[in-house]
């Protein structure tokens, strides 16, 4: 779109339109994984599985927040 000069709104539509189908992806695989991997993580008796599964929520917790300037 760009290439060809399209008008800016809509390429600005057609970006938000992908983003969100992305944000809804992320949901998805995000819910699978908490219910599978996380699960069975944390339910397990090894205190090492349950520490990466914690750590793998902080870290994906990092991701998703934006910080302030």
């Amino acid at each position: 779109m760009i290439d060809d000069e399209k008008y800016c709104m809509d390429i600005v539509v057609q970006s938000l339109a992908i983003q969100k189908s992305l944000q809804s992806l992320n949901k998805l695989i995000v819910e699978n994984h908490l219910r599978t991997h996380i699960a069975e993580k944390l339910s397990t008796g090894d205190k090492d599985l349950r520490k990466e599964a914690v750590n793998e929520l902080l870290g994906l917790y990092e991701l998703t927040n934006v910080r302030g300037k």
